[in-house]
């Protein structure tokens, strides 16, 4: 399994409903808080304006 670190670009592989966040959308890790959970930003591409900013939780295949 790959391991995930700052500043790496990730997509989400299930929707986040609570954020607003569908499967396919692409984050930077702007902080890793422990190997299971790191804190996401999502920008808009046009403008890089940051749309969401979440702790999210790595899923083990």
């Amino acid at each position: 399994m790959a391991v995930i670190e700052q500043y790496d670009v990730v997509a989400l592989t299930e929707d986040v409903a609570k954020d607003n966040l569908r499967i396919g959308s692409v984050g930077t890790v702007i902080e890793k808080w422990n190997e299971d959970a790191y804190e996401v930003a999502f920008s808009a591409e046009k403008t890089g304006i940051d749309y969401a900013q979440v702790v999210l939780k790595k899923i083990r295949s």
